[in-house]
């Protein structure tokens, strides 16, 4: 061979190799890199996704237990009113059956009238009487104490929601 045919094939040689360098280089820059990034971002808005989705499930969750406790509370304090205004009633009922049987037996006295009767021995109502007020008072404390129960239970629920909360991803 030549010295100028070497010399061609040399410079042809180092041009191919120069022109694969390149484009090694360039396709590592141009393509594979972008692509990469692209993965990676694309892998970013996914964990984003998932955690914005988890995040939002956590929340709906607590808005459950809390809609749920203050559900609990309602019918707590509605139980504790209806079971007050039951012993009232009740307590009404044994009053006005105790007035009735004085009544009674007032009236089989031979000796009593009627009227004289009514006079000493008075029937209060059956239904919304007035209570003795230590006979009040107690219901009403009884209420409260119903009430007071109710608050604490709501105050447990509550905590345990908070406690299940999940901590924002920052």
């Amino acid at each position: 061979m030549s010295g100028s045919r070497v010399d061609t094939v040399l410079k042809l040689s180092l041009s191919l190799a120069a022109l694969l360098a390149g484009g090694g280089v360039g396709f590592y820059y141009g393509i594979y890199l972008p692509s990469q990034d692209l993965h990676r971002q694309t892998q970013e808005m996914v964990e984003q996704q998932d955690s914005a989705r988890v995040q939002t499930k956590a929340l709906a969750d607590r808005a459950r237990r809390e809609k749920a406790a203050q559900v609990a509370y309602e019918d707590c304090n509605n139980a504790a009113e209806l079971t007050y205004k039951n012993h009232w009633a009740a307590a009404c009922r044994a009053q006005h059956a105790a007035d009735v049987a004085a009544f009674e037996d007032c009236a089989d006295n031979l000796f009593a009238t009627e009227k004289g009767c009514l006079r000493d021995h008075p029937i209060r109502p059956e239904r919304e009487c007035a209570l003795t007020t230590r006979l009040a008072d107690r219901l009403v404390e009884e209420r409260d104490g119903a009430r007071q129960e109710c608050v604490g239970r709501l105050r447990e629920m509550q905590a345990a929601s908070a406690d299940d909360a999940p901590v924002p991803a920052s």
